[in-house]
């Protein structure tokens, strides 16, 4: 039953995204006039359709093969490959007839409205749910800061209770850090407890107890800079300290294959202890294409040593959950215009998340084999029980990510037509039509081959290769 509730969300969510998607294209078509043939869910490959209808002049239906969906639009070389068309004179219900700038609409639409999507949904999710943040005194309590490179340069140190900025005590820990008023002001002191070991009196050399010490840090004048620099790395400036277990293990990944399983806790690596989840990254990082002792608590409270072989970057396949702080969150509920901003602020932050990372993938910063996710491992994401919270968060990151992805100057996706309708804007001359057809070829081969790279990914890590 649970793979079912998983496969159920998938198709969805895939079935909304990829008709919303073609509607763009289908609605900017129409509203210029232009004659649309076919509007299909999902791929008729070899002509098997799993539905059809026909309204008008358009065939309407759902294919069998779920890798996405199309519209078939007249006058216009597209993944059909179909040419006899082009082969008459224009007819003036085209495609081809309309002014570039008509069809650079009809190019741009579905892309438009999987971004419009994704930002509606998360202003829905942002004004229904509000903005969750766990309480200055709550991360103090659980062990106090995880400071990452860029801030123990500056003189943070893990473990750091936050208590004031500029003389003000702090609530929100991060929201407040990140704010402009402290950002932009001419002078910024952050004020913390550390905690410092003292000896005692009569035997100096004796370590007695711990105890707070208050000292204060003033950022550089220009910190905006830094933090501008560290919100690129892999690890953030600073974060709560995170206590986490194992949630899932990857099948065929070192954790796997060493015997770690849900639920486990990872204590130490190479007796080096570690006191949070960033602070297992940065180990992680460090020890990178090395072999590791690893001390693991599992459920039942035993310890054992697993040797465990850490990937070149850093990862050894699992998803961690978070626990600590359950219960002590607060949340902050927002207006429908406030929940609008941030909707659009969160939605671009995650598409120049993707961004950053595909040009990892493309530069070989990042092994493409750990890094990307096909049908199969979307498909986990959304899990084997029925969330609506977590359905619809999957569902506008892969809104937005699908609008990143399209929009790409790659033939056969709709970047690849804008790219030769900006070519002809500019140049006031068509592109030739053989080149569209060999640009289309030359797309589809890339597209189909990254593809069987995604499911060959896919497949391997479910069946634990």
């Amino acid at each position: 039953m649970s793979t079912i509730i998983t496969i159920l969300q998938f198709v969805l969510a895939l079935g909304i995204l990829v008709t919303l998607h073609e509607l763009g294209h289908f609605l900017a078509a129409r509203a210029f006039g232009i004659k649309v043939e076919k509007f299909y869910l999902f791929f008729d490959a070899w002509g098997f359709k799993l539905f059809k209808f026909k309204k008008g002049d358009t065939e309407y239906g759902i294919g069998w093969l779920p890798l996405g969906g199309y519209v078939k639009i007249a006058g216009m070389v597209d993944e059909s490959l179909d040419t006899k068309q082009l082969k008459t004179e224009p007819e003036a219900w085209e495609f081809r007839s309309k002014p570039a700038w008509q069809r650079l609409i009809v190019m741009v639409g579905g892309v438009f409205v999987n971004l419009v999507l994704g930002i509606v949904i998360i202003t829905g999710l942002t004004y229904s749910q509000g903005d969750s943040f766990i309480p200055n005194d709550a991360i103090n309590n659980k062990g106090g800061i995880y400071a990452g490179p860029d801030a123990r340069k500056l003189g943070f140190k893990s473990g750091d209770q936050i208590v004031a900025l500029n003389g003000k005590p702090v609530v929100d820990l991060l929201g407040e850090f990140g704010n402009p008023s402290f950002l932009m002001a001419d002078k910024k002191t952050v004020t913390v407890k550390r905690i410092t070991l003292v000896s005692s009196p009569d035997s100096p050399a004796t370590v007695n107890s711990n105890m707070l010490v208050d000292t204060t840090i003033v950022l550089p004048s220009n910190f905006e800079e830094v933090i501008t620099k560290a919100m690129k790395s892999e690890m953030p400036f600073f974060a709560p300290r995170y206590q986490f277990e194992v949630k899932t293990v990857v099948k065929g990944g070192s954790a796997y294959k060493a015997g770690v399983l849900d639920g486990d806790r990872i204590l130490a690596i190479d007796s080096q202890n570690i006191g949070s989840f960033f602070e297992l990254k940065e180990t992680l990082k460090a020890k990178g294409g090395k072999t590791a002792d690893f001390t693991v608590l599992s459920k039942n409270g035993k310890t054992s040593k697993k040797y465990i072989t850490i990937t070149d970057e850093g990862t050894i396949g699992f998803q961690p959950k978070f626990v600590g702080f359950e219960g002590l969150e607060k949340t902050i509920k927002y207006g429908l215009g406030e929940s609008m901003v941030k909707g659009v602020e969160k939605s671009f932050t995650l598409i120049s998340a993707n961004a950053k990372g595909l040009g990892k993938v493309v530069s070989g910063k990042t092994n493409a084999k750990n890094s990307l996710a096909g049908p199969i491992g979307i498909a986990q994401m959304y899990g084997s029980t029925w969330d609506w919270i977590n359905f619809w968060s999957l569902t506008a990151m892969l809104s937005l990510a699908l609008a990143f992805m399209n929009i790409l100057p790659i033939p056969a996706l709709d970047g690849g037509h804008v790219m030769f309708l900006m070519y002809e804007i500019i140049t006031r001359r068509p592109v030739n039509e053989k080149v569209l057809y060999v640009g289309q070829i030359i797309g589809m081969v890339i597209l189909f081959s990254l593809i069987a790279f995604i499911f060959w990914v896919d497949i391997a890590r479910a069946l634990g290769f």
